[in-house]
């Protein structure tokens, strides 16, 4: 549950870019297949590598393990939508297509040591590397997604208290032009 946890911010997020791309991709032709992402200047075999290991110790695979079945089942929602009358097929194919596109969540991993590989130096990523193996490298790994709830927590409990405070200012404002809200 903890390695689930670690990436539940950007799983959310991807999940949310699925919820949202779906409908639209189910609403237009096939296009032919373009590069996934803007090109990415060309990073040495040792940069992926160190890159990939990065990703694999910090589990990256559980922020995208369900993006298959995820956009699968997005894009069959919209589909049931626009056809009611093909609502029993639409499910039928649904795990035919999911087993045929099994695995291209891969390619997520492997645009993400990409992209790790271009935003970072060869150097940089092996230290990242060391650091991510030391003790404190492991201690950040497994209490950061903590931290980070725990930091939304907060942020959500100050902007909710923090609305009142301008809610009050809003009515003394207002009162002062005669008007009560």
């Amino acid at each position: 549950m903890k390695n689930v946890l670690k990436f539940l911010p950007a799983a959310t997020l991807a999940v949310g870019l699925a919820v949202s791309a779906a409908p639209a991709v189910a609403q237009q032709p096939a296009q032919p297949k373009a590069a996934a992402s803007p090109a990415q200047p060309k990073a040495s075999p040792a940069a992926i590598a160190a890159a990939r290991e990065i990703l694999q110790i910090k589990n990256a695979t559980a922020m995208y393990a369900g993006a298959v079945p995820g956009v699968v089942e997005k894009t069959k929602i919209a589909l049931i939508q626009q056809n009611l009358n093909y609502q029993k097929e639409l499910n039928e194919v649904a795990p035919i297509v999911a087993q045929q596109l099994n695995g291209r969540q891969n390619e997520i991993g492997e645009g993400m040591a990409q992209i790790y590989a271009s935003e970072f130096t060869e150097q940089e990523l092996k230290d990242l590397v060391t650091f991510y193996r030391s003790p404190l490298g492991k201690k950040l790994i497994e209490a950061e997604p903590r931290a980070i709830g725990l930091s939304m927590a907060f942020m959500n409990s100050w902007a909710q208290n923090f609305s009142e405070t301008v809610m009050g200012a809003f009515r003394a404002e207002m009162r002062k032009r005669g008007k009560e809200i």
